[in-house]
């Protein structure tokens, strides 16, 4: 651990190794995870790709240090306390949200399966934007919002209402949407919302047990599903709504919908 200090001069413990790491393996990732399949460094959308991330990430986390510098920590740091559940479905997170980026790869950067307009990719860097500004505002008012579930005794949880959790009760889960979407298209590649769409599935379905566990859990949480009705986007039905078969469908997960 080291212990830096932050705009305001309070002091902020980070795991110094962790935070390397993550420096480390971030052109790592793209070189082994974009250009490798793409099969040549020559991929003029692959590069313009990394340069928008670096700048996108560099704007959010420049943000976020200034205003819940306790929140950048916390997602560096280690944690003990996750739920079981969560360790297992965050390899599928990982999995299929990694998946898109040598999908992409192999589509626009090798293979060239489905050629796509720069209207296309203009339209994914707007969606990548829009996540990335979603999830940056709940992160600013949240500083709970850690990478894995878990009840953060050690740590003070509480329930947080304001910001956008006063409209919904998971916004950071409402920016997958929109990101994913956005990393895919961006790069070129209309095969790579194939992933994109199971990434969005798999946080779906994270959104749901961990909105079970806080209700179960977390003091207040209760009385707050009884004030902010919707997990994820307010005044949408239920799944069998979304997929336009809502007489046929005997299955009803109200991820979406308003909760009794």
């Amino acid at each position: 651990m080291s212990t830096v200090q932050n705009l305001g001069g309070s002091a902020v413990r980070i795991d110094r190794l962790r935070l390397v790491w993550s420096l480390v393996s971030f052109p790592l990732f793209f070189a082994f995870g974009l250009f490798l399949p793409a099969g040549t460094w020559n991929w003029e959308r692959g590069w313009f790709f990394v340069f928008a991330v670096v700048a996108l990430g560099t704007i959010s986390v420049g943000y976020l240090w200034r205003v819940n510098p306790e929140l950048v920590a916390a997602r560096i740091n280690s944690h003990q306390g996750t739920k079981p559940w969560d360790k297992i479905l965050f390899v599928f997170i990982l999995i299929t949200f990694l998946v898109i980026f040598p999908v992409a790869a192999l589509d626009d950067g090798r293979f060239h399966w489905l050629p796509v307009p720069e209207w296309v990719c203009a339209l994914g860097y707007g969606l990548l934007v829009l996540g990335v500004v979603l999830i940056t505002r709940a992160q600013a008012v949240n500083k709970f919002f850690e990478p894995t579930v878990r009840i953060q005794a050690d740590r003070g949880q509480r329930v947080i209402d304001t910001g956008p959790y006063a409209i919904v009760r998971h916004p950071g889960y409402v920016s997958c949407l929109p990101l994913s979407a956005g990393v895919a298209l961006s790069l070129g590649s209309i095969w790579a919302l194939i992933p994109a769409g199971s990434f969005c599935l798999v946080m779906a379905l994270r959104t749901l047990w961990e909105d079970q566990t806080l209700r179960a859990e977390l003091a207040g949480y209760e009385e707050y599903t009884r004030r902010v009705r919707y997990r994820w986007l307010p005044g949408c039905g239920s799944w069998r709504v979304v997929f336009g078969a809502r007489r046929r469908c005997r299955v009803h997960i109200r991820l979406f919908s308003r909760t009794s």
